[in-house]
């Protein structure tokens, strides 16, 4: 090891390009290196992923970005996969799969009802998702277990017996978990969550998506993902005083918006990633990891950086000093070939970057901030900051912790304390330890912070807020990924903006919006002004993490003979049914069930927040389909008439009465995407997802066909009989008034795609190979 250390201390100083350094085959061989300490026999296979490569390279003659040097590393079939970026689907082998606790109950019930024995790939579950914050960490914490435990043992025990490893509530957030254990450079994930892209910042492609695909994953079938575009974000400069890499994001999702990162992976590169100074730089977690979390929110299928010291040296702080190493080695597969093009390239000079707030209502409304207090007078929005929080999945690390600490010592030190309410949320067992350990908590608990369960809480609206009524208009800011209309805390009245932990901590001691920490002065109580200096804080700790609690329940090696039992009376719980096969026939005279005006995010189309507690029950989740889309009949929201009765209901009260009287449900109609079938009981916002389901995802050959549409039609698919790539079908809308219309309707299904379609569902048809 000692000869291993001194070959490999510096390969990147070298530079990129040709491998500058040599390990013989034989030694790496020997060496193999297990993907986590978790998993001794489930090992990293660099090997591999460079012969693909190779292999790619070689076909498409060209050089390749980083993006496409993992993703196609990763490829089932490297010889002869059509390969077009934004055209073809690429069968891809997943090296893992990770699951939080709310999607984790349709996955694992799927996974079930697959009929197979055990998990193909390591595969986890993470419990973050239904603790309510409340009270404070030990009491919110308590208090979920009760609650929650049937899904808990549910879980815990479908985990033993599949072969899946188990993180406890209280573990911490699962992107986090991801990072301190499960990311490396080169890695393929999948998760079932939108924000699983986080792990990017540790050089890996870590990318969100449904049960379903997770599902296929650990059954071992080839997981299908469309082509991926690649937009390129050059950075140059370096990041000093109030600038924090969060900036970079808010400022990317204020040039791209919440659609422009859509079907492509976003790659960063240039000299900025490896930029340092004193007061800022783009770390693994508080940096890299945070702007790769928040691509979710310009709709990026993910985001990467390159392989450089920073991973190293976060692989070995987090006792995974032997990737590191062998990472090193293969330092030139983990970053872009010289020479390699982007479909879009952005340039963003850190040098001129300034702190950015995000918002209200969406996380592309960038802001400096400068100039959000003049913004929130001109608009109307509170200036008056009620609350501020940090934490969650995209800024809760040791770094972002200590900068925000750093921020309310001074304050501390002047005799101030927050004017607004203060909460803090750490991203997992390990740093709620570690800060509690360096001091960090007592700080930020003196200042006025409460310190919440290492949980995803108030980000996706698990806060029990009791300090505004709903409706009664109010300022948050928090260190969130995300600020829709009542995602936080379920008053559409709350005005929420994201931005850094550390401009969080600075407005909510403030306690207003019309406050920048850069030229602005706070009032000690002795009378005396004084301005903040920009914060500081440690990258990693000095004297390394303490774990805390062990909170993870390793699967047995065998767990055939154990039992997972679902209560037939639950309702949180239910055996899955499996859909319908398709008739046979076109689909003839469908209700329009709802025709939906602006922004239709997943946010609108099944909210969390409370609705979590139902999402291993398919029944009672429906509930909440799309009851926060905006109806562009009336401009209200879950209000929509019921062309059968004539009145005016809830969305899923209207579908569920369709259903019973027509014996299907109807189609639906969102944005420019028509989502039509036999038997949409749910929906995903993935596309491939909504496939798996034995929905029809289809598009409009012409955009501007959509304001044909109208809330009393009723709609024929047709062209179902000789459905195939490529090949169109046809809409024909019957108007009220007794004239029709005919549209092109696209779609993008393969082959195999067509399958489940057929066959009602891509489990009905895995069940169906299996016989």
């Amino acid at each position: 090891w000692m000869v291993l250390s001194l070959a490999v201390t510096n390969p990147l100083a070298l530079g990129h390009g040709a491998r500058r350094l040599h390990i013989s085959a034989a030694y790496r061989a020997k060496a193999k290196v297990s993907m986590s300490r978790f998993e001794p026999s489930s090992f990293i296979s660099y090997e591999k992923l460079q012969s693909n490569v190779d292999i790619v390279r070689k076909r498409l003659n060209r050089p390749l970005t980083l993006s496409e040097k993992i993703v196609y590393g990763h490829l089932d079939d490297p010889h002869n996969q059509e390969i077009d970026r934004g055209r073809t689907y690429l069968r891809l082998r997943p090296d893992r799969v990770a699951m939080q606790d709310a999607t984790a109950q349709m996955a694992m019930l799927q996974f079930i009802s697959s009929g197979l024995p055990r998990v193909a790939v390591p595969s986890t579950i993470h419990c973050d998702h239904l603790i309510e914050a409340q009270i404070g960490g030990a009491k919110d914490l308590a208090r979920a277990k009760e609650v929650n435990q049937e899904v808990y043992n549910f879980l815990s025990s479908a985990g033993a017996k599949y072969g899946v490893g188990f993180w406890k509530p209280g573990s911490g957030i699962i992107h986090q978990i991801i990072l301190e254990n499960y990311a490396y450079p080169g890695v393929m994930l999948i998760g079932t969550d939108s924000h699983t892209p986080n792990g990017g910042g540790l050089g890996g492609i870590c990318i969100g998506v449904g049960g379903a695909d997770a599902v296929d994953v650990m059954a071992g079938i080839p997981w299908e993902l469309k082509c991926p575009k690649v937009i390129g974000v050059k950075l140059t400069g370096t990041l000093s005083g109030w600038t924090s890499p969060k900036d970079v994001i808010l400022k990317v999702a204020g040039i791209l918006t919440v659609k422009g990162g859509t079907g492509a992976i976003v790659e960063y590169h240039g000299p900025g990633v490896d930029s340092i100074s004193c007061t800022g730089h783009l770390s693994v977690r508080a940096g890299m990891a945070t702007i790769c979390n928040m691509g979710a929110e310009i709709g990026a299928t993910t985001s990467v950086f390159p392989y450089n010291h920073r991973m190293r040296t976060y692989l070995e702080k987090t006792g995974r000093a032997e990737i590191a190493a062998v990472a090193d080695e293969y330092s030139d597969l983990l970053v872009p070939d010289q020479g390699c093009e982007y479909d879009q390239i952005i340039e963003l000079n850190l040098d001129e970057l300034k702190p950015h707030i995000n918002g209200p209502f969406t996380p592309d409304l960038a802001h400096p901030v400068s100039e959000v207090g003049a913004a929130a007078q001109k608009n109307g929005w509170p200036l008056e900051v009620k609350v501020g929080l940090i934490g969650s999945c995209t800024n809760s690390s040791y770094e972002d912790m200590g900068r925000a600490a750093s921020v309310a010592k001074q304050a501390l030190d002047k005799g101030l304390k927050c004017k607004a309410q203060f909460t803090v949320t750490p991203g997992s067992e390990q740093i709620r330890a570690t800060i509690e350990r360096d001091g960090y908590s007592k700080i930020l608990g003196d200042v006025g912070g409460v310190v919440l369960a290492n949980a995803c809480g108030p980000c996706i609206g698990q806060w029990d807020r009791r300090d505004v009524k709903k409706g009664e208009k109010n300022t948050i800011v928090t260190s969130f990924n995300r600020n829709f209309t009542a995602r936080n805390d379920a008053n559409p009245a709350t005005h929420a903006f994201v931005t850094s932990p550390e401009i969080v901590t600075a407005l909510a001691i403030a306690g207003t919006l019309n406050f920048n920490p850069e030229t602005d002065y706070l009032t000690a109580p002795n009378g005396e002004k004084f301005k903040l200096e920009p914060p500081n804080g440690d990258e990693l700790p000095s004297k390394d993490f303490d774990p805390g609690q062990d909170t993870y329940q390793h699967p047995p090696a065998d767990g055939s003979s154990l039992k997972v039992n679902v209560n037939p009376q639950s309702n949180r719980l239910q055996l899955l049914e499996p859909f319908d096969k398709w008739s046979g026939n076109d689909l003839e005279n469908m209700q329009v069930l709802i025709k939906v005006k602006g922004k239709c995010t997943t946010d609108h189309i099944s909210a969390a927040g409370p609705w979590l507690k139902f999402r291993g029950h398919l029944d009672n989740i429906s509930n909440n389909m799309l009851i926060g889309a905006v109806n562009s009949e009336n401009d209200a929201v879950n209000k929509i008439k019921n062309h059968l009765t004539g009145e005016y209901g809830g969305v899923p009260d209207v579908a569920r009465h369709y259903k019973s009287m027509l014996h299907w449900s109807p189609g639906i109609w969102e944005g420019d995407v028509t989502y039509s079938a036999p038997q949409p009981d749910f929906l995903i916002s993935s596309e491939t997802n909504l496939k798996k389901q034995g929905l029809l995802p289809l598009t409009f050959n012409n955009p501007s066909d959509y304001d044909k549409i109208r809330p009393d039609d009723k709609i024929s698919i047709r062209g179902l009989k000789s459905f195939a790539p490529g090949k169109p079908l046809t809409a024909v809308l019957k108007h009220s008034d007794g004239t029709e219309e005919t549209l092109q309707l696209n779609h993008s299904f393969n082959e195999t795609q067509i399958q489940w379609f057929q066959a009602g569902s891509a489990l009905n048809r895995m069940k169906e190979m299996q016989h």
